[in-house]
C-alpha cells in the first residue's frame, strides 16, 4: 500500500494546499512566501507519517505531532480561532479520500483495505488535531499569564507616586489591551469575615490585582450608568472604600481616600456593610486625617463641658453636634434625636450659659462640630468612661455622621 501511495504523495499534497488556501481565506497569503514554505512543510510532513505508520504502524510519529502543536501554538499567537485550523485538517483530510477512491478501482483496492485506510486517515486527523489544540492551549494559557501580568504592572504604573509619565501609562496600556479612560476610581478592600476567597468576577476594563498585600481595583469611568450596581454585586464578600473620581493620571489621589476610609471601616466609624463611597463621607474622613489633634483641640474648645456629670454630658454633646449640623432648628433636631422640640430647647438653653457667645461663632462651632465628630464616633470598645450613658431614644441619635450611632468616650477626666 505504501508504495501505492508514495509516488503520489507530492501531488497530493499540492492538491491538498490548494484546497485549504482556496477554502480558508485567512491561510491565503500569496506574498508571504516563509508562511506559505510553513504550510507545505507541514502537509507534506503529515502525508509522509501517515504512510510511515501505515508501513510501520509501532513508529513515532512525535516529529509531526511538534510541528502541529506548534501550528497551534501560532495560531493562537495570531489570534484566530482554533475552529479555522480544524476546519483546515479537515480540507485536507477529504482531498486525501477523495484521491484515494479514485484511484482505488485504478489499483484493484479491496473494499475491506480501503475501509482500513479511510479509518486510517481520520485517527491520524484526530492525531494531529489533538496535537494542534495542546499548541494552541499552550499558546492561549501563556498570552493570558503576560495579560495578566501587563495589567497588573499597569495598576501598580498607574498608582504610582510620583505619577508616571502619560507616554508611559499609554505605551503600558496598549500591551496590556486597556483603553485608558478620562477618569477612575480606586478602590481598596479586604475580604469580610471567614469565608472562603472568592476573586471577584468583574468587567475586563476594571484593573485589579487581590493578590497584592493591598487588594486594589482601577475602575474606569465610576460614574458611568451601572458601575456602582456592578461594584456592589462584584464585591458583596469584600469591605470594599471606592476612592474619589479622578483624572486617570490622578488615580494615586484616589486610592489615598480609599486607604483612610478602610480604618474607619473596620472601627466602625464608616459602614462596613456596603459599598463605602469616599466621596459620601469627605467631611468624616477629612475630621479622622488627624484625629489626634482634633482630640487635643477638643480638650480647649468643648472644656465648659467638663463640669457637666458624665451621663447628662453625652446628651448635650449629641444635641450640639446635631445643633450645630441642623443650623440650630430645634424642630429637626429633634426629630433626628427623637425626643420633644422642647427637650432640645432646654439643652439649647444649657449650652448656652455653658459656652455663651462662642457657641454661634462660625470658627468655634466649625472646630466644635469636628471635635464632637471624632469623640462621638469612638467606638464601644475604645470606651474610658465608667459612667458613659446610652443616648436618648434610637441609638441613631446623632446627625448625619455614621458614628453618632455609638456611646461617647469621655471628653477629659473630670467630674
Amino acid at each position: 500500500m505504501s508504495d501505492l501511495m508514495r509516488p503520489h504523495l507530492e501531488t497530493l499534497a499540492e492538491e491538498m494546499i490548494q484546497e485549504i488556501l482556496s477554502g480558508v481565506p485567512e491561510y491565503s497569503r500569496p506574498q508571504d512566501e516563509e508562511y506559505s514554505r510553513l504550510v507545505r512543510l507541514a502537509v507534506e510532513g503529515a502525508l509522509r507519517q501517515f504512510v510511515d505508520l501505515i508501513v510501520d504502524p509501532e513508529s513515532s510519529w512525535e516529529p509531526v505531532a511538534a510541528v502541529y502543536r506548534e501550528i497551534g501554538w501560532a495560531e493562537a499567537r495570531e489570534g484566530r480561532s482554533l475552529d479555522v485550523l480544524q476546519t483546515s485538517l479537515r480540507l485536507g483530510a477529504r482531498v486525501a479520500w477523495r484521491r484515494l477512491a479514485a484511484e482505488s478501482e485504478n489499483f484493484n483496492m479491496s473494499r475491506g483495505t480501503l475501509a482500513s485506510v479511510a479509518e486510517a486517515i481520520f485517527a491520524f486527523l484526530d492525531e494531529i488535531a489533538r496535537a494542534a489544540t495542546e499548541g494552541y492551549t499552550k499558546a492561549r494559557a501563556q498570552e493570558a499569564g503576560e495579560l495578566e501580568h501587563r495589567r497588573r504592572r499597569l495598576l501598580d504604573l498607574l498608582l504610582a507616586e510620583p505619577p508616571a509619565a502619560p507616554q508611559a501609562i499609554a505605551d503600558l496600556a496598549r500591551l496590556a489591551q486597556w483603553r485608558v479612560p478620562r477618569t477612575a476610581a480606586v478602590v481598596v478592600l479586604y475580604e469580610r469575615g471567614q469565608q472562603p476567597f472568592s476573586h471577584p468576577s468583574l468587567p475586563p476594563d476594571v484593573l485589579a490585582d487581590v493578590n497584592r498585600r493591598e487588594p486594589c481595583l482601577i475602575v474606569p469611568d465610576p460614574e458611568g450608568p451601572g458601575r456602582g450596581r456592578m461594584l456592589e454585586s462584584a464585591l458583596r464578600n469584600w469591605v470594599a472604600a471606592l476612592g474619589p473620581t479622578v483624572r486617570t493620571g490622578d488615580a494615586a489621589k484616589s486610592l489615598r481616600w480609599a486607604r483612610e476610609a478602610l480604618p474607619l471601616a473596620r472601627r466602625g466609624v464608616l459602614p462596613a456593610d456596603r459599598l463605602i463611597r469616599c466621596a459620601e463621607h469627605m467631611p468624616t474622613l477629612v475630621v479622622f486625617k488627624d484625629e489626634e489633634l482634633v482630640r487635643a483641640v477638643a480638650d480647649l474648645r468643648l472644656a465648659p463641658l467638663k463640669a457637666v456629670r458624665p451621663r447628662h454630658r453625652e446628651r448635650l454633646m449629641r444635641t450640639l453636634l446635631s445643633c450645630l449640623q441642623n443650623g440650630f432648628n430645634a424642630t429637626e433636631v429633634a426629630g433626628r434625636l427623637h425626643v420633644h422640640p422642647q427637650t432640645v430647647r432646654y439643652r439649647l438653653h444649657q449650652l448656652e450659659e455653658l459656652f455663651g457667645p462662642r457657641l454661634y461663632e462660625p470658627e468655634s462651632r466649625l472646630e466644635m462640630e469636628m471635635v464632637l465628630t471624632v469623640w462621638l464616633t469612638t467606638p464601644a470598645s475604645e470606651e474610658r468612661d465608667n459612667g458613659a450613658a446610652q443616648p436618648d431614644g434610637a441609638r441613631g441619635e446623632g446627625g448625619r455622621m455614621q458614628g453618632a450611632r455609638r456611646t461617647a468616650a469621655p471628653l477629659v477626666s473630670g467630674p
